[in-house]
Protein backbone atom coordinates (compact mmCIF):
# COMPACT_ATOMS: atom_id res chain seq x y z
CA UNK A 1 0.00 0.00 0.00
CA UNK A 2 1.28 3.44 -0.92
CA UNK A 3 0.76 6.46 1.34
CA UNK A 4 1.47 10.16 0.84
CA UNK A 5 2.49 11.95 4.05
CA UNK A 6 2.20 15.75 3.96
CA UNK A 7 3.43 17.55 7.08
CA UNK A 8 5.92 20.38 7.66
CA UNK A 9 7.18 18.89 10.95
CA UNK A 10 10.40 17.07 10.01
CA UNK A 11 10.47 15.04 13.23
CA UNK A 12 6.95 13.77 12.63
CA UNK A 13 7.52 12.95 8.98
CA UNK A 14 10.76 11.12 9.82
CA UNK A 15 9.22 9.10 12.66
CA UNK A 16 5.90 8.36 10.97
CA UNK A 17 7.55 7.60 7.63
CA UNK A 18 10.00 5.21 9.25
CA UNK A 19 7.22 3.51 11.19
CA UNK A 20 4.92 3.13 8.19
CA UNK A 21 7.71 1.66 6.08
CA UNK A 22 8.38 -0.86 8.87
CA UNK A 23 4.68 -1.78 8.62
CA UNK A 24 5.08 -2.50 4.92
CA UNK A 25 3.82 0.78 3.44
CA UNK A 26 5.51 2.65 0.61
CA UNK A 27 5.70 6.27 1.79
CA UNK A 28 6.21 9.51 -0.13
CA UNK A 29 6.74 12.70 1.88
CA UNK A 30 6.06 16.37 1.14
CA UNK A 31 6.52 19.20 3.64
CA UNK A 32 4.18 21.91 2.41
CA UNK A 33 0.67 22.12 1.05
CA UNK A 34 1.57 23.21 -2.48
CA UNK A 35 3.97 20.32 -3.08
CA UNK A 36 1.60 17.95 -1.30
CA UNK A 37 -1.26 18.93 -3.61
CA UNK A 38 0.92 18.47 -6.68
CA UNK A 39 2.13 15.05 -5.51
CA UNK A 40 -1.37 13.88 -4.61
CA UNK A 41 -2.64 15.00 -8.02
CA UNK A 42 0.17 13.40 -10.00
CA UNK A 43 0.65 10.16 -8.06
CA UNK A 44 -1.50 7.17 -7.21
CA UNK A 45 -1.97 6.50 -3.48
CA UNK A 46 -4.02 4.23 -1.29
CA UNK A 47 -4.27 6.96 1.37
CA UNK A 48 -3.05 10.47 2.23
CA UNK A 49 -1.98 11.59 5.70
CA UNK A 50 -2.44 15.36 5.66
CA UNK A 51 -1.46 17.93 8.28
CA UNK A 52 -3.74 20.96 8.61
CA UNK A 53 -1.35 23.77 9.59
CA UNK A 54 1.26 23.94 6.83
CA UNK A 55 3.06 26.61 4.79
CA UNK A 56 1.98 27.30 1.24
CA UNK A 57 -1.50 25.85 1.50
CA UNK A 58 -3.20 24.43 4.57
CA UNK A 59 -4.64 20.95 4.77
CA UNK A 60 -8.25 22.13 4.53
CA UNK A 61 -7.55 23.78 1.16
CA UNK A 62 -5.49 20.85 -0.14
CA UNK A 63 -8.29 18.44 0.74
CA UNK A 64 -10.94 20.67 -0.83
CA UNK A 65 -8.86 21.07 -4.00
CA UNK A 66 -8.48 17.30 -4.39
CA UNK A 67 -12.18 16.64 -3.88
CA UNK A 68 -13.06 19.41 -6.35
CA UNK A 69 -11.33 17.45 -9.13
CA UNK A 70 -12.89 14.12 -8.04
CA UNK A 71 -9.76 12.78 -6.36
CA UNK A 72 -11.32 10.57 -3.67
CA UNK A 73 -8.17 9.03 -2.22
CA UNK A 74 -8.87 8.43 1.51
CA UNK A 75 -7.52 11.35 3.59
CA UNK A 76 -6.56 11.19 7.26
CA UNK A 77 -6.00 14.69 8.66
CA UNK A 78 -3.49 15.42 11.42
CA UNK A 79 -3.48 18.56 13.53
CA UNK A 80 -2.13 19.90 16.79
CA UNK A 81 -5.39 21.79 17.19
CA UNK A 82 -8.16 20.13 19.18
CA UNK A 83 -11.80 21.00 18.97
CA UNK A 84 -15.10 20.14 17.38
CA UNK A 85 -14.94 23.02 14.91
CA UNK A 86 -11.60 21.87 13.47
CA UNK A 87 -12.84 18.31 13.18
CA UNK A 88 -16.06 19.47 11.56
CA UNK A 89 -14.18 21.63 9.04
CA UNK A 90 -11.85 18.75 8.19
CA UNK A 91 -14.78 16.45 7.49
CA UNK A 92 -16.72 19.14 5.65
CA UNK A 93 -13.84 19.71 3.23
CA UNK A 94 -13.83 16.01 2.37
CA UNK A 95 -11.45 14.34 4.84
CA UNK A 96 -12.34 10.76 5.81
CA UNK A 97 -10.87 10.77 9.31
CA UNK A 98 -9.17 13.05 11.82
CA UNK A 99 -6.39 12.48 14.36
CA UNK A 100 -5.16 14.98 16.95
CA UNK A 101 -1.45 15.39 17.75
CA UNK A 102 0.14 13.93 19.78
CA UNK A 103 -1.22 10.62 18.58
CA UNK A 104 -0.47 6.94 19.10
CA UNK A 105 1.35 5.41 16.14
CA UNK A 106 -0.57 2.09 16.38
CA UNK A 107 -3.80 4.10 16.25
CA UNK A 108 -2.57 5.92 13.14
CA UNK A 109 -1.79 2.60 11.43
CA UNK A 110 -5.14 1.14 12.44
CA UNK A 111 -6.98 4.21 11.13
CA UNK A 112 -5.11 3.97 7.82
CA UNK A 113 -5.93 0.29 7.41
CA UNK A 114 -9.58 1.02 8.18
CA UNK A 115 -9.72 3.85 5.62
CA UNK A 116 -8.12 1.73 2.93
CA UNK A 117 -10.41 -1.21 3.65
CA UNK A 118 -13.48 1.00 3.39
CA UNK A 119 -12.27 2.47 0.11
CA UNK A 120 -11.71 -1.00 -1.31
CA UNK A 121 -8.01 -0.35 -2.04
CA UNK A 122 -6.74 -2.93 0.44
CA UNK A 123 -8.75 -5.90 -0.85
CA UNK A 124 -9.18 -5.54 -4.60
CA UNK A 125 -10.47 -8.57 -6.47
CA UNK A 126 -8.07 -10.66 -8.55
CA UNK A 127 -7.18 -8.97 -11.85
CA UNK A 128 -6.98 -10.67 -15.22
CA UNK A 129 -5.42 -9.92 -18.59
CA UNK A 130 -5.96 -12.70 -21.14
CA UNK A 131 -4.94 -15.91 -19.29
CA UNK A 132 -2.83 -14.01 -16.75
CA UNK A 133 -4.49 -13.59 -13.37
CA UNK A 134 -3.19 -11.96 -10.21
CA UNK A 135 -4.58 -11.81 -6.70
CA UNK A 136 -3.45 -8.50 -5.11
CA UNK A 137 -4.53 -9.55 -1.63
CA UNK A 138 -2.46 -12.74 -1.44
CA UNK A 139 0.27 -11.80 -3.96
CA UNK A 140 -0.36 -14.82 -6.18
CA UNK A 141 -0.04 -15.11 -9.95
CA UNK A 142 -1.45 -17.66 -12.40
CA UNK A 143 -1.14 -18.31 -16.10
CA UNK A 144 -4.21 -20.37 -16.87
CA UNK A 145 -4.35 -22.94 -14.07
CA UNK A 146 -0.59 -22.82 -13.39
CA UNK A 147 0.61 -20.73 -10.47
CA UNK A 148 3.84 -18.81 -11.04
CA UNK A 149 6.53 -18.27 -8.43
CA UNK A 150 7.36 -14.57 -8.21
CA UNK A 151 9.24 -12.43 -5.73
CA UNK A 152 7.54 -9.63 -3.83
CA UNK A 153 9.05 -6.97 -6.09
CA UNK A 154 8.23 -8.91 -9.25
CA UNK A 155 4.64 -9.08 -8.08
CA UNK A 156 4.57 -5.32 -7.42
CA UNK A 157 5.83 -4.57 -10.94
CA UNK A 158 3.40 -7.04 -12.52
CA UNK A 159 0.50 -5.69 -10.46
CA UNK A 160 1.34 -2.16 -11.63
CA UNK A 161 1.35 -3.31 -15.27
CA UNK A 162 -1.83 -5.38 -14.97
CA UNK A 163 -3.71 -2.53 -13.30
CA UNK A 164 -2.77 -0.34 -16.29
CA UNK A 165 -3.01 -2.95 -19.03
CA UNK A 166 -2.93 -1.43 -22.50
CA UNK A 167 -1.25 1.76 -21.33
CA UNK A 168 2.28 2.69 -22.37
CA UNK A 169 4.24 3.23 -19.15
CA UNK A 170 7.64 4.88 -19.07
CA UNK A 171 10.45 3.46 -16.99
CA UNK A 172 10.17 6.45 -14.64
CA UNK A 173 6.41 5.96 -14.31
CA UNK A 174 6.95 2.37 -13.17
CA UNK A 175 9.78 3.40 -10.87
CA UNK A 176 7.61 6.08 -9.23
CA UNK A 177 4.67 3.74 -8.86
CA UNK A 178 6.47 0.70 -7.45
CA UNK A 179 9.59 1.87 -5.65
CA UNK A 180 9.57 4.21 -2.65
CA UNK A 181 10.16 7.93 -3.07
CA UNK A 182 13.62 7.74 -1.46
CA UNK A 183 14.93 5.18 -3.98
CA UNK A 184 18.33 6.39 -5.19
CA UNK A 185 19.56 3.35 -7.10
CA UNK A 186 19.92 2.69 -10.81
CA UNK A 187 16.62 3.34 -12.64
CA UNK A 188 17.56 0.52 -15.02
CA UNK A 189 16.39 -1.81 -12.26
CA UNK A 190 13.01 -1.57 -13.99
CA UNK A 191 14.47 -3.28 -17.05
CA UNK A 192 15.78 -6.10 -14.87
CA UNK A 193 12.38 -6.86 -13.35
CA UNK A 194 10.52 -6.51 -16.65
CA UNK A 195 12.98 -8.98 -18.23
CA UNK A 196 12.47 -11.47 -15.39
CA UNK A 197 8.69 -11.26 -15.65
CA UNK A 198 8.75 -11.52 -19.42
CA UNK A 199 10.83 -14.71 -19.24
CA UNK A 200 8.42 -16.28 -16.75
CA UNK A 201 5.35 -15.37 -18.80
CA UNK A 202 6.89 -16.60 -22.04
CA UNK A 203 8.05 -19.83 -20.39
CA UNK A 204 4.44 -20.59 -19.52
CA UNK A 205 3.24 -19.45 -22.99
CA UNK A 206 1.15 -16.70 -21.46
CA UNK A 207 -1.10 -14.82 -23.88
CA UNK A 208 -0.51 -11.58 -21.96
CA UNK A 209 2.78 -10.07 -23.07
CA UNK A 210 4.98 -7.27 -21.79
CA UNK A 211 5.86 -5.23 -24.85
CA UNK A 212 8.72 -2.79 -25.13
CA UNK A 213 7.92 0.35 -27.11
CA UNK A 214 11.29 1.81 -28.01
CA UNK A 215 11.71 5.31 -26.68
CA UNK A 216 8.37 5.19 -24.88
CA UNK A 217 8.29 2.42 -22.30
CA UNK A 218 6.40 -0.80 -21.64
CA UNK A 219 2.86 -2.05 -22.19
CA UNK A 220 1.09 -5.15 -20.93
CA UNK A 221 -1.05 -6.38 -23.82
CA UNK A 222 -3.51 -9.25 -24.24
CA UNK A 223 -3.40 -11.33 -27.36
CA UNK A 224 -2.84 -14.78 -28.79
CA UNK A 225 -0.84 -13.92 -31.87
CA UNK A 226 2.87 -13.06 -32.27
CA UNK A 227 3.98 -9.64 -31.14
CA UNK A 228 4.98 -7.08 -33.73
CA UNK A 229 8.77 -6.59 -34.14
CA UNK A 230 8.64 -2.94 -33.03
CA UNK A 231 6.96 -3.91 -29.75
CA UNK A 232 9.47 -6.55 -28.68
Amino acid sequence: MKVLLVDDDEKITAAVGRGLRAEGFIVDVERNGIDGLWRASEGSYDAIVLDIMMPGRNGFLVCADLRAVDNWTPILMLTAKDGDLDEAEALDTGADDYLVKPFSFPVLVARLHALIRRSGSATPPPSRVADLRIDPLYHRVWVGETELTVTSREFDVLHFLVHRAGQVLSKQHILDGVWSDDFDGDPNIVEVYVARLRRKLEHHECHATIETLRGAGYRLAAGTGPRSPEAR
